[in-house]
Protein backbone atom coordinates (compact mmCIF):
# COMPACT_ATOMS: atom_id res chain seq x y z
CA UNK A 1 0.00 0.00 0.00
CA UNK A 2 1.28 3.59 -0.50
CA UNK A 3 2.10 5.27 2.50
CA UNK A 4 0.96 9.30 2.54
CA UNK A 5 2.82 10.13 6.24
CA UNK A 6 2.24 14.28 5.82
CA UNK A 7 -0.11 16.58 5.29
CA UNK A 8 1.23 18.17 3.04
CA UNK A 9 1.90 15.05 0.42
CA UNK A 10 -2.13 14.68 0.99
CA UNK A 11 -3.26 18.43 0.13
CA UNK A 12 -0.91 17.78 -2.77
CA UNK A 13 -2.25 14.73 -4.00
CA UNK A 14 -6.19 16.06 -3.60
CA UNK A 15 -5.34 18.82 -5.81
CA UNK A 16 -3.10 16.64 -8.58
CA UNK A 17 -5.88 14.49 -9.05
CA UNK A 18 -9.34 16.33 -8.72
CA UNK A 19 -10.39 15.01 -5.49
CA UNK A 20 -13.73 16.81 -5.05
CA UNK A 21 -15.15 14.80 -2.08
CA UNK A 22 -13.39 13.01 1.21
CA UNK A 23 -15.04 9.74 2.77
CA UNK A 24 -13.78 9.63 6.21
CA UNK A 25 -14.54 5.94 7.34
CA UNK A 26 -15.13 4.32 10.73
CA UNK A 27 -16.40 1.02 12.07
CA UNK A 28 -19.53 0.37 14.29
CA UNK A 29 -19.14 -2.07 17.23
CA UNK A 30 -21.03 -4.40 14.33
CA UNK A 31 -18.03 -3.83 12.15
CA UNK A 32 -20.27 -2.04 9.71
CA UNK A 33 -18.51 0.59 7.44
CA UNK A 34 -19.53 3.93 8.31
CA UNK A 35 -18.79 7.70 7.08
CA UNK A 36 -18.87 11.24 6.89
CA UNK A 37 -18.76 12.29 3.50
CA UNK A 38 -17.42 16.42 3.54
CA UNK A 39 -16.52 18.46 0.32
CA UNK A 40 -12.74 19.01 -0.19
CA UNK A 41 -12.54 22.44 1.24
CA UNK A 42 -12.52 20.69 4.90
CA UNK A 43 -9.51 18.72 3.94
CA UNK A 44 -7.55 20.73 6.31
CA UNK A 45 -9.94 20.82 9.04
CA UNK A 46 -9.95 16.99 8.72
CA UNK A 47 -5.93 16.59 8.47
CA UNK A 48 -6.81 18.86 11.71
CA UNK A 49 -8.62 15.99 13.86
CA UNK A 50 -11.59 18.66 14.31
CA UNK A 51 -13.70 16.81 12.12
CA UNK A 52 -17.09 16.07 14.42
CA UNK A 53 -19.77 13.82 14.04
CA UNK A 54 -22.90 12.74 16.28
CA UNK A 55 -21.20 9.25 18.03
CA UNK A 56 -24.99 8.56 19.37
CA UNK A 57 -26.46 7.76 15.58
CA UNK A 58 -23.76 4.96 15.22
CA UNK A 59 -24.50 1.04 16.92
CA UNK A 60 -23.07 1.06 20.38
CA UNK A 61 -21.49 4.20 21.15
CA UNK A 62 -22.64 6.75 22.97
CA UNK A 63 -26.13 7.85 24.29
CA UNK A 64 -27.36 11.28 23.16
CA UNK A 65 -26.29 13.44 26.14
CA UNK A 66 -22.36 12.52 25.39
CA UNK A 67 -23.01 12.43 21.48
CA UNK A 68 -20.26 14.48 20.72
CA UNK A 69 -16.99 12.94 19.17
CA UNK A 70 -14.08 13.79 16.97
CA UNK A 71 -12.54 11.80 13.83
CA UNK A 72 -8.64 11.61 13.68
CA UNK A 73 -7.82 10.61 10.08
CA UNK A 74 -4.81 8.03 9.79
CA UNK A 75 -2.84 9.75 6.89
CA UNK A 76 -1.50 6.49 6.08
CA UNK A 77 -4.83 5.18 4.28
CA UNK A 78 -5.60 7.47 1.95
CA UNK A 79 -6.67 6.52 -0.63
CA UNK A 80 -8.18 7.73 -4.00
CA UNK A 81 -11.16 5.82 -5.43
CA UNK A 82 -11.37 5.42 -9.28
CA UNK A 83 -14.95 4.82 -9.65
CA UNK A 84 -16.56 8.03 -8.96
CA UNK A 85 -14.59 10.63 -11.20
CA UNK A 86 -17.97 12.42 -12.63
CA UNK A 87 -18.16 14.90 -10.53
CA UNK A 88 -14.38 15.13 -9.89
CA UNK A 89 -12.64 12.11 -7.71
CA UNK A 90 -13.61 10.70 -3.95
CA UNK A 91 -10.66 9.75 -1.67
CA UNK A 92 -11.28 8.48 1.62
CA UNK A 93 -9.19 8.47 5.12
CA UNK A 94 -9.81 5.39 7.75
CA UNK A 95 -9.88 7.62 10.77
CA UNK A 96 -9.93 6.06 14.38
CA UNK A 97 -12.70 8.35 16.75
CA UNK A 98 -11.67 9.98 19.61
CA UNK A 99 -13.66 11.93 22.66
CA UNK A 100 -14.30 15.97 23.23
CA UNK A 101 -11.35 14.76 25.47
CA UNK A 102 -8.99 14.22 23.09
CA UNK A 103 -8.53 10.48 24.50
CA UNK A 104 -9.58 7.39 22.00
CA UNK A 105 -12.68 6.56 22.05
CA UNK A 106 -13.27 3.19 24.37
CA UNK A 107 -15.86 1.85 22.02
CA UNK A 108 -14.15 2.58 18.99
CA UNK A 109 -12.58 -1.06 17.28
CA UNK A 110 -10.12 0.34 15.74
CA UNK A 111 -8.45 2.08 18.83
CA UNK A 112 -9.23 -0.99 20.70
CA UNK A 113 -7.56 -2.84 18.75
CA UNK A 114 -4.09 -0.45 18.77
CA UNK A 115 -4.88 -1.01 22.81
CA UNK A 116 -4.09 -4.78 22.55
CA UNK A 117 -1.24 -4.26 19.84
CA UNK A 118 0.81 -1.86 22.96
CA UNK A 119 -0.09 -5.05 24.91
CA UNK A 120 1.81 -7.06 22.58
CA UNK A 121 4.69 -5.15 22.05
CA UNK A 122 5.12 -4.69 26.29
CA UNK A 123 5.90 -8.35 26.12
CA UNK A 124 8.38 -7.15 23.54
CA UNK A 125 6.96 -8.52 20.35
CA UNK A 126 6.96 -5.99 17.48
CA UNK A 127 4.30 -7.29 14.74
CA UNK A 128 1.24 -8.84 14.54
CA UNK A 129 1.12 -9.94 10.55
CA UNK A 130 -2.39 -11.19 9.29
CA UNK A 131 -3.26 -13.17 6.24
CA UNK A 132 -6.78 -12.85 5.61
CA UNK A 133 -8.44 -15.67 3.12
CA UNK A 134 -12.46 -14.00 2.69
CA UNK A 135 -15.16 -15.58 0.66
CA UNK A 136 -17.66 -14.45 -1.08
CA UNK A 137 -20.80 -15.21 -2.94
CA UNK A 138 -21.81 -13.94 -6.38
CA UNK A 139 -25.91 -13.82 -6.93
CA UNK A 140 -28.00 -11.95 -9.90
CA UNK A 141 -29.60 -8.86 -9.70
CA UNK A 142 -33.26 -8.54 -10.68
CA UNK A 143 -34.36 -5.96 -12.63
CA UNK A 144 -34.84 -3.06 -10.08
CA UNK A 145 -31.41 -4.19 -8.96
CA UNK A 146 -32.59 -6.34 -5.86
CA UNK A 147 -30.70 -9.20 -4.95
CA UNK A 148 -32.09 -12.88 -5.98
CA UNK A 149 -31.32 -15.97 -4.94
CA UNK A 150 -30.21 -17.14 -8.44
CA UNK A 151 -26.15 -18.05 -7.90
CA UNK A 152 -24.63 -16.36 -11.63
CA UNK A 153 -22.62 -20.03 -12.28
CA UNK A 154 -22.53 -23.64 -10.79
CA UNK A 155 -18.94 -23.91 -10.96
CA UNK A 156 -17.07 -25.36 -8.30
CA UNK A 157 -13.47 -25.26 -6.49
CA UNK A 158 -10.91 -23.98 -9.07
CA UNK A 159 -13.51 -24.04 -11.97
CA UNK A 160 -12.94 -21.40 -14.92
CA UNK A 161 -14.77 -20.13 -17.68
CA UNK A 162 -17.01 -21.47 -19.03
CA UNK A 163 -18.48 -22.94 -15.82
CA UNK A 164 -17.11 -20.06 -13.67
CA UNK A 165 -19.19 -17.32 -14.87
CA UNK A 166 -17.79 -14.85 -12.52
CA UNK A 167 -14.36 -15.18 -13.48
CA UNK A 168 -14.75 -11.58 -15.32
CA UNK A 169 -16.21 -9.92 -12.13
CA UNK A 170 -13.28 -11.69 -9.97
CA UNK A 171 -10.83 -10.61 -12.47
CA UNK A 172 -12.24 -6.99 -12.70
CA UNK A 173 -12.33 -7.07 -8.27
CA UNK A 174 -8.54 -8.09 -8.01
CA UNK A 175 -7.89 -5.43 -11.47
CA UNK A 176 -9.36 -2.56 -8.72
CA UNK A 177 -8.05 -3.95 -5.73
CA UNK A 178 -4.10 -4.14 -7.59
CA UNK A 179 -4.91 -0.39 -8.66
CA UNK A 180 -5.39 0.40 -5.01
CA UNK A 181 -2.38 -0.91 -3.79
CA UNK A 182 -3.07 -4.26 -2.67
CA UNK A 183 -0.74 -7.30 -3.52
CA UNK A 184 -3.35 -10.06 -4.88
CA UNK A 185 -1.54 -13.27 -3.99
CA UNK A 186 -4.60 -15.94 -5.38
CA UNK A 187 -7.92 -15.28 -6.69
CA UNK A 188 -10.18 -18.68 -7.57
CA UNK A 189 -13.37 -20.01 -7.53
CA UNK A 190 -14.64 -21.43 -4.16
CA UNK A 191 -16.38 -25.48 -4.16
CA UNK A 192 -19.42 -24.46 -3.89
CA UNK A 193 -21.37 -22.68 -7.61
CA UNK A 194 -21.30 -18.65 -6.88
CA UNK A 195 -18.64 -19.09 -3.98
CA UNK A 196 -15.40 -16.71 -4.76
CA UNK A 197 -12.02 -16.37 -3.08
CA UNK A 198 -9.75 -13.70 -3.36
CA UNK A 199 -6.96 -13.93 -0.62
CA UNK A 200 -4.49 -10.46 -0.62
CA UNK A 201 -0.65 -10.53 1.29
CA UNK A 202 -0.29 -10.40 4.67
CA UNK A 203 0.29 -7.21 6.87
CA UNK A 204 0.37 -5.60 10.48
CA UNK A 205 -2.78 -6.42 12.03
CA UNK A 206 -4.19 -2.76 12.28
CA UNK A 207 -3.57 -2.46 8.22
CA UNK A 208 -4.81 -5.92 7.22
CA UNK A 209 -7.92 -4.92 9.47
CA UNK A 210 -8.57 -1.71 7.39
CA UNK A 211 -7.83 -4.00 3.93
CA UNK A 212 -10.26 -6.62 4.74
CA UNK A 213 -13.25 -3.20 5.43
CA UNK A 214 -11.71 -1.69 2.05
CA UNK A 215 -11.78 -5.41 0.32
CA UNK A 216 -15.80 -5.82 0.73
CA UNK A 217 -16.69 -2.47 -0.07
CA UNK A 218 -14.53 -2.72 -3.18
CA UNK A 219 -16.17 -6.42 -4.25
CA UNK A 220 -19.60 -4.87 -3.49
CA UNK A 221 -19.21 -1.64 -6.06
CA UNK A 222 -17.41 -4.14 -8.43
CA UNK A 223 -19.83 -7.13 -8.10
CA UNK A 224 -23.04 -4.61 -8.23
CA UNK A 225 -20.95 -3.25 -12.37
CA UNK A 226 -21.55 -6.74 -13.31
CA UNK A 227 -25.01 -6.84 -12.17
CA UNK A 228 -24.53 -8.88 -9.52
CA UNK A 229 -25.11 -8.74 -5.74
CA UNK A 230 -21.67 -9.75 -3.79
CA UNK A 231 -22.52 -11.14 -0.03
CA UNK A 232 -20.38 -12.20 2.66
CA UNK A 233 -22.84 -13.68 4.36
CA UNK A 234 -21.43 -16.95 5.99
CA UNK A 235 -24.50 -19.40 4.59
CA UNK A 236 -26.30 -18.32 2.04
CA UNK A 237 -28.32 -21.44 0.94
CA UNK A 238 -28.94 -24.85 2.10
CA UNK A 239 -26.82 -27.53 1.50
CA UNK A 240 -23.95 -26.34 -0.25
CA UNK A 241 -20.46 -25.04 1.42
CA UNK A 242 -20.63 -21.52 3.56
CA UNK A 243 -18.17 -18.78 3.03
CA UNK A 244 -15.42 -18.31 6.03
CA UNK A 245 -12.50 -15.77 6.11
CA UNK A 246 -9.82 -18.00 7.36
CA UNK A 247 -7.05 -16.05 9.10
CA UNK A 248 -3.53 -16.78 9.27
CA UNK A 249 -0.94 -14.90 12.01
CA UNK A 250 2.05 -14.85 13.53
CA UNK A 251 3.87 -12.74 15.73
CA UNK A 252 7.66 -10.70 15.19
CA UNK A 253 9.69 -9.95 17.01
CA UNK A 254 13.36 -8.27 16.63
CA UNK A 255 14.77 -11.89 15.55
CA UNK A 256 12.01 -12.08 12.80
CA UNK A 257 9.09 -14.48 13.11
CA UNK A 258 8.46 -15.75 16.48
CA UNK A 259 6.55 -18.83 15.40
CA UNK A 260 9.65 -20.38 13.89
CA UNK A 261 12.41 -22.14 15.73
CA UNK A 262 14.91 -24.34 13.49
CA UNK A 263 15.41 -26.82 16.64
CA UNK A 264 12.18 -26.68 17.81
CA UNK A 265 9.55 -29.59 17.28
CA UNK A 266 8.11 -29.29 14.05
CA UNK A 267 10.48 -26.14 13.41
CA UNK A 268 7.44 -24.75 15.48
CA UNK A 269 8.93 -22.17 18.88
CA UNK A 270 7.63 -22.65 22.16
CA UNK A 271 6.25 -19.46 21.70
CA UNK A 272 4.31 -20.64 18.70
CA UNK A 273 3.20 -23.49 20.95
CA UNK A 274 1.96 -21.21 23.63
CA UNK A 275 0.15 -18.91 21.80
CA UNK A 276 -1.55 -22.14 19.63
CA UNK A 277 -3.00 -22.89 23.69
CA UNK A 278 -4.36 -19.57 24.07
CA UNK A 279 -6.08 -19.77 21.19
CA UNK A 280 -7.58 -23.62 21.64
CA UNK A 281 -8.19 -22.58 25.50
CA UNK A 282 -10.66 -19.18 24.64
CA UNK A 283 -12.11 -20.65 21.09
CA UNK A 284 -15.46 -20.96 23.55
CA UNK A 285 -15.06 -17.51 24.02
CA UNK A 286 -14.02 -15.55 21.16
CA UNK A 287 -16.20 -17.63 18.82
CA UNK A 288 -19.71 -14.81 19.16
CA UNK A 289 -16.92 -11.81 18.17
CA UNK A 290 -15.84 -14.04 14.96
CA UNK A 291 -18.74 -15.93 14.13
CA UNK A 292 -21.07 -12.74 15.13
CA UNK A 293 -24.37 -13.66 13.53
CA UNK A 294 -27.39 -15.97 13.58
CA UNK A 295 -26.60 -17.43 10.21
CA UNK A 296 -22.96 -17.52 11.25
CA UNK A 297 -23.85 -21.03 13.20
CA UNK A 298 -25.58 -22.54 9.96
CA UNK A 299 -21.81 -22.95 8.40
CA UNK A 300 -20.32 -24.48 11.28
CA UNK A 301 -21.91 -28.01 10.86
CA UNK A 302 -20.27 -30.89 10.11
CA UNK A 303 -19.92 -31.92 6.57
CA UNK A 304 -18.32 -28.55 4.71
CA UNK A 305 -14.95 -28.17 5.55
CA UNK A 306 -16.06 -25.59 8.05
CA UNK A 307 -14.60 -26.48 11.71
CA UNK A 308 -16.87 -27.63 14.42
CA UNK A 309 -14.35 -29.22 17.06
CA UNK A 310 -11.47 -27.52 19.27
CA UNK A 311 -8.23 -28.74 18.11
CA UNK A 312 -5.30 -28.67 15.62
CA UNK A 313 -3.09 -30.19 13.66
CA UNK A 314 -0.45 -29.71 10.93
CA UNK A 315 -1.82 -32.16 8.46
CA UNK A 316 -6.03 -32.20 8.10
CA UNK A 317 -7.96 -29.52 7.20
CA UNK A 318 -10.98 -30.56 10.11
CA UNK A 319 -10.08 -28.75 12.82
CA UNK A 320 -10.29 -25.13 14.48
CA UNK A 321 -6.54 -24.31 14.00
CA UNK A 322 -4.03 -26.18 11.40
CA UNK A 323 -0.65 -25.33 10.90
CA UNK A 324 0.73 -24.82 7.17
CA UNK A 325 3.43 -26.55 6.40
CA UNK A 326 5.78 -23.11 5.78
CA UNK A 327 8.22 -22.73 7.39
CA UNK A 328 10.80 -19.84 8.17
CA UNK A 329 9.45 -16.21 7.85
CA UNK A 330 5.97 -17.58 6.55
CA UNK A 331 5.76 -19.78 10.03
CA UNK A 332 1.99 -19.14 10.94
CA UNK A 333 -1.04 -20.58 12.33
CA UNK A 334 -4.56 -20.53 10.61
CA UNK A 335 -7.45 -19.99 12.30
CA UNK A 336 -10.15 -21.80 10.09
CA UNK A 337 -13.82 -20.78 12.08
CA UNK A 338 -14.05 -16.99 11.41
CA UNK A 339 -16.75 -16.50 8.62
CA UNK A 340 -16.43 -12.55 7.20
CA UNK A 341 -19.18 -11.18 8.98
CA UNK A 342 -16.90 -10.36 12.03
CA UNK A 343 -15.92 -7.29 12.63
CA UNK A 344 -12.05 -7.67 11.96
CA UNK A 345 -10.91 -4.75 14.56
CA UNK A 346 -12.81 -6.94 16.86
CA UNK A 347 -11.71 -10.34 15.86
CA UNK A 348 -7.90 -9.55 16.01
CA UNK A 349 -8.20 -8.01 19.34
CA UNK A 350 -9.67 -11.26 21.05
CA UNK A 351 -7.40 -13.52 18.94
CA UNK A 352 -4.24 -11.82 19.43
CA UNK A 353 -5.57 -11.35 23.52
CA UNK A 354 -6.02 -15.34 23.79
CA UNK A 355 -2.37 -16.05 22.45
CA UNK A 356 -0.99 -13.59 24.34
CA UNK A 357 -2.70 -15.49 27.17
CA UNK A 358 -1.05 -18.28 26.38
CA UNK A 359 2.14 -17.38 26.23
CA UNK A 360 1.73 -15.46 29.42
CA UNK A 361 0.30 -18.14 30.95
CA UNK A 362 2.94 -21.10 28.64
CA UNK A 363 -0.52 -22.67 28.51
CA UNK A 364 0.06 -26.37 26.40
CA UNK A 365 -1.78 -27.06 23.47
CA UNK A 366 -3.13 -30.93 22.87
CA UNK A 367 -1.65 -33.19 20.97
CA UNK A 368 -2.48 -32.99 17.37
CA UNK A 369 -4.94 -34.37 15.58
CA UNK A 370 -4.17 -35.51 12.70
CA UNK A 371 -6.79 -37.69 11.41
CA UNK A 372 -10.54 -36.59 10.54
CA UNK A 373 -12.54 -35.89 13.58
CA UNK A 374 -15.88 -35.82 11.62
CA UNK A 375 -15.83 -39.50 11.59
CA UNK A 376 -14.49 -39.77 14.86
CA UNK A 377 -16.90 -41.32 17.89
CA UNK A 378 -18.14 -38.77 20.73
CA UNK A 379 -16.29 -41.33 22.86
CA UNK A 380 -13.28 -41.02 20.51
CA UNK A 381 -12.86 -37.68 21.16
CA UNK A 382 -13.85 -37.17 24.42
CA UNK A 383 -10.53 -39.33 24.82
CA UNK A 384 -8.54 -36.80 22.65
CA UNK A 385 -10.45 -33.78 25.18
CA UNK A 386 -11.78 -32.42 21.82
CA UNK A 387 -14.65 -30.17 22.54
CA UNK A 388 -17.25 -28.44 20.03
CA UNK A 389 -17.31 -24.88 19.21
CA UNK A 390 -20.83 -23.32 20.54
CA UNK A 391 -23.79 -24.22 18.02
CA UNK A 392 -25.71 -21.31 18.27
CA UNK A 393 -25.61 -17.58 18.30
CA UNK A 394 -27.38 -17.58 21.98
CA UNK A 395 -24.78 -20.17 23.09
CA UNK A 396 -21.93 -18.52 21.33
CA UNK A 397 -22.88 -15.50 23.66
CA UNK A 398 -23.13 -17.05 27.01
CA UNK A 399 -19.35 -18.55 26.74
CA UNK A 400 -18.57 -15.37 25.93
CA UNK A 401 -19.83 -13.97 29.08
CA UNK A 402 -17.78 -16.52 30.87
CA UNK A 403 -14.73 -15.47 29.22
CA UNK A 404 -12.60 -12.81 31.34
CA UNK A 405 -10.09 -12.96 28.99
CA UNK A 406 -12.43 -11.55 25.49
CA UNK A 407 -13.82 -9.50 27.79
CA UNK A 408 -10.37 -7.95 28.43
CA UNK A 409 -9.24 -7.79 24.60
CA UNK A 410 -12.18 -5.58 24.19
CA UNK A 411 -12.87 -3.41 27.36
CA UNK A 412 -16.01 -3.27 29.12
CA UNK A 413 -17.55 0.00 26.78
CA UNK A 414 -17.20 -2.82 23.35
CA UNK A 415 -18.12 -5.73 25.73
CA UNK A 416 -21.38 -4.82 27.11
CA UNK A 417 -22.72 -2.93 23.99
CA UNK A 418 -21.95 -5.84 21.55
CA UNK A 419 -23.33 -8.60 24.56
CA UNK A 420 -26.53 -6.80 24.50
CA UNK A 421 -26.74 -6.16 20.18
CA UNK A 422 -26.15 -9.69 20.28
CA UNK A 423 -29.31 -10.63 22.91
CA UNK A 424 -31.75 -8.59 21.20
CA UNK A 425 -30.79 -10.32 17.52
CA UNK A 426 -30.89 -13.66 19.06
CA UNK A 427 -34.63 -13.03 20.69
CA UNK A 428 -35.66 -11.72 17.09
CA UNK A 429 -35.14 -14.85 15.75
CA UNK A 430 -36.10 -17.30 18.73
CA UNK A 431 -39.37 -15.72 17.68
CA UNK A 432 -39.60 -15.82 13.94
CA UNK A 433 -41.12 -18.95 12.50
CA UNK A 434 -39.30 -19.84 9.40
CA UNK A 435 -40.35 -21.97 6.15
CA UNK A 436 -38.98 -25.19 7.55
CA UNK A 437 -41.29 -25.33 10.62
CA UNK A 438 -44.34 -24.74 8.35
CA UNK A 439 -43.12 -27.65 5.96
CA UNK A 440 -42.44 -29.70 9.02
CA UNK A 441 -44.84 -29.22 11.59
CA UNK A 442 -48.11 -27.38 10.08
CA UNK A 443 -49.87 -30.31 8.30
CA UNK A 444 -48.27 -33.12 10.70
CA UNK A 445 -49.83 -31.31 13.89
Amino acid sequence: MANYSTKEEIKALAEKENVRFLRLMFTDILGRIKNVEVPISQLDKVLDNKMMFDGSSIEGFVRIEESDMYLYPDLSTWMIFPWESEKGKVARLICDVHGTDGKPFAGDPRSNLKRIMKEMEDLGFTGFNIGPEPEFFLFKLDENGNATKKLNDQGGYFDYAPVDLGENCRRDIVLELESLGFEVEASHHECAPGQHEIDFKYADAIEACDNIQTFELVVRTIARKHGLHATFMPKPLHGIAGSGMHINMSLFNDKGNAFFDENGEDQLSQTAYHFLGGLLEHARGYTAVCNPIVNSYKRLVPGYEAPVYVAWSGKNRSPLVRVPSSRGLSTRLELRSVDPTANPYLAMAVLLQAGLDGIKRKIEPPKAVDRNIYVMTEEEREAAHITDLPSTLHNAVKAMREDDIVKEALGSHIFNNFIEAKRMEWDAYRQSVSEWEREQYLEMY
